[in-house]
């Protein structure tokens, strides 16, 4: 059975979108491109725009998983907080629709496209379109953003193993508690004497 990737490249004016299909060992771009939002004053309005949006989609192409990029820094606080907030309309449909949602730093999807986690979008959009057969090759960079999340899932997700929660991948991929790591280890735990 096929599996299918739903990548969303987050954002408050343009949310990217990919739907990226594994067969064979193969892989097919089933649809990419953006939510178009800025003519929109709003911002709740393109809240629930971006929400419904992504429910379409996923109730259009019946993803397997799900995977997006998350805003790590940003110069202006009041854009990052919108930014976060899209992300958040976003992981808030998939999880409605009942899928599991992987979240990359957008180092780590540079990397797994690149190899480098400082390449620039147009190094990203070269390689992708060495890796895969788009359509168009003049795709908003949103559109090349969320393609580059979906194959990112691809690499870190390996074989199809059922429906399985997909895990969260970060840039440092460490453990985020002291408890997670006793438990993980506990010959490297000395006691107490």
């Amino acid at each position: 059975m096929p599996k299918k990737i739903l990548g969303i490249d987050p954002g408050s004016r343009t949310t990217g979108f990919a739907v990226l299909c594994e067969q064979e060992n193969r892989y097919r771009v089933i649809e990419c491109d953006v939510i178009r939002l800025d003519k929109m004053e709003g911002h709740t309005e393109r809240l629930q725009f971006i929400f419904d949006e992504v429910t379409r989609l996923i109730r259009t192409h019946s993803p397997d998983e799900c995977a997006i990029e998350t805003p790590v820094y940003g110069v202006d606080p009041l854009a990052m907080l919108k930014l976060g907030r899209a992300q958040a309309a976003a992981i808030l449909a998939m999880s409605n629709e009942g899928l599991a949602v992987a979240e990359y730093y957008p180092k780590a999807v540079k990397k797994a496209i690149t190899g480098n986690g400082n390449a620039s979008k147009q190094q990203v959009a070269f390689m992708l379109g060495k890796m895969m057969i788009l359509d168009d090759e003049k795709m908003p960079e949103d559109a090349t953003d969320a393609l580059a999340v979906a194959w990112c899932h691809f690499i870190h997700s390996g074989p199809q193993t059922g429906n399985k929660p997909a895990k969260k991948m970060h840039q440092n991929n460490r453990k985020s508690d002291w408890a997670q790591f006793v438990a993980d280890n506990p010959g490297r735990v000395k006691g107490n004497d």
